[in-house]
């Protein structure tokens, strides 16, 4: 038997002018590259789950063309994001014409199973550990179900934890590769589309079980800078500071998601300093913790907000550079948030800086809220969730305004001269430490 892995690779913004506008943009460019890049974690722990005496092929699809011949195989599982999920289902329909049963997981299928179930033989709902093992023995038997769902809680405990198959990767240009630490996150934030969906409670690795597949990952791709796929790596101090001990002896670079209650934590800050760790993805989300009412239930980050300035020059002291996301368009922003936004980053000198709109993806607790409000723009705008295509009416400004405001805050952080004054400013920071 042949099994057949295809992931939806790629990064899309439908909006015209911010295509265009894209050109121009170092850091945007290329953090669009780079996420395009990445390999899919979710089918590689499919690949491990999937018995020894079964073909596993990974595949990588960046566009659909009806007119290319496709490559059959006795089953296929494809995966995608929410914005490319409608090429999803068109090569699904594809492989389905063609009489290849199709399997549809991720997490839009997860959230939308009864649209995914319209395109495909089985659908997986939430993570493949506990489902896909059972889907193999019914499709050998002729007995494939509907609908498989898998664990929500205790993935990485025996017997339920796999091992990625990275061995698929072998002679892959990947210069990037992602290891998982967890799974969930604490906060809950309303506008999350991440694993916080897929899971009942939030979950950590064990760290020799990490480090095993950090050691894995490495023997397939030359000296690759690993991104670790959490919501929020450091939720539990102690079991991130073991973490960071045994990988620093590794000698890798790394990328990952945390919050900045890591700035509270000085010896957790000097391990992370000498572990590798070159940069760090907060989600400030804007500059003001009023705005926050609404997609902070916990209350936890307007909490913290007070205190990002001083977080964020207190990690970036120790050489790991901060990137500070803010979503645009909440509720009680207006116009001037624009020019808020690029205040806080010119004061608080932030290293990298990423910037995008509300985006109601489907299933979260946000979309839920906005349909109920009306202020939806369609219903089913999958392609446009870009987190840079506008899909609802905000509350303080009009559509038109936020849609000029990003590109012009676009333009006013990615220029040439902007980049090229934080990474100066990195460099005085490494100084200091050397």
């Amino acid at each position: 038997m042949r099994i057949g892995l295809i992931a939806m690779s790629g990064v899309r913004v439908r909006t015209r002018e911010l295509i265009e506008l894209g050109v121009t943009l170092p850091q945007f460019v290329s953090r669009g590259q780079v996420v395009a890049s990445l390999p899919s974690l979710g089918l590689l722990t499919v690949a491990g789950l999937t018995p020894d005496d079964i073909d596993v092929a990974y595949r990588e699809i960046a566009e659909v063309d009806p007119r290319s011949e496709l490559e059959l195989f006795d089953l296929v599982g494809i995966s995608s994001f929410t914005a490319q999920i409608d090429e999803a289902y068109e090569l699904a329909d594809r492989y389905r014409e063609a009489g290849v049963p199709v399997v549809l997981g991720g997490l839009h299928v997860t959230l939308m199973p009864e649209e995914a179930s319209r395109h495909a033989d089985s659908v997986v709902l939430y993570g493949a550990e506990g489902a896909w093992q059972r889907l193999i023995a019914d499709f050998r038997r002729g007995a494939l179900d509907r609908r498989y769902e898998g664990l929500r809680r205790d993935v990485f405990e025996e017997p339920n934890d796999v091992f990625p198959r990275f061995d698929l990767l072998k002679g892959r240009p990947y210069n990037r590769v992602t290891v998982q630490t967890s799974r969930g996150c604490p906060l809950q934030c309303e506008f999350c589309a991440a694993s916080v969906r897929l899971t009942s409670a939030f979950q950590q690795k064990p760290v020799d079980k990490v480090v095993r597949e950090i050691e894995a990952a490495r023997r397939v791709t030359e000296q690759p800078f690993f991104e670790f796929a959490d919501d929020n790596t450091f939720v539990n101090k102690k079991w991130g500071k073991e973490f960071l001990r045994a990988v620093t002896p590794l000698g890798i670079q790394w990328f990952t998601e945390t919050d900045v209650s890591i700035a509270e934590d000085d010896e957790l800050l000097e391990l992370l300093a000498d572990s590798g760790c070159r940069q760090v993805l907060i989600g400030l989300e804007s500059p003001s913790g009023e705005d926050l009412g609404g997609i902070d239930p916990t209350g936890w980050k307007r909490e913290h907000s007070a205190r990002y300035l001083e977080a964020i020059d207190k990690i970036q002291s120790y050489g790991v550079t901060v990137n500070g996301c803010f979503i645009l368009g909440l509720d009680n922003q207006t116009p001037d948030v624009f020019s808020q936004v690029k205040e806080f980053v010119d004061r608080s000198r932030l290293i990298e800086v990423q910037v995008g709109v509300l985006t109601p993806f489907p299933g979260t607790p946000l979309y839920d809220r906005l349909k109920r409000e009306g202020r939806l723009l369609r219903d089913v705008y999958w392609d446009r969730c870009t987190l840079f295509d506008v899909n609802y009416r905000p509350k303080g400004m009009t559509v038109e305004q936020l849609e000029t405001g990003l590109r012009r805050l676009f333009a006013e952080i990615y220029n040439e001269r902007e980049f090229t004054k934080r990474k100066r400013h990195y460099m005085e920071i490494v100084k200091k430490r050397l």
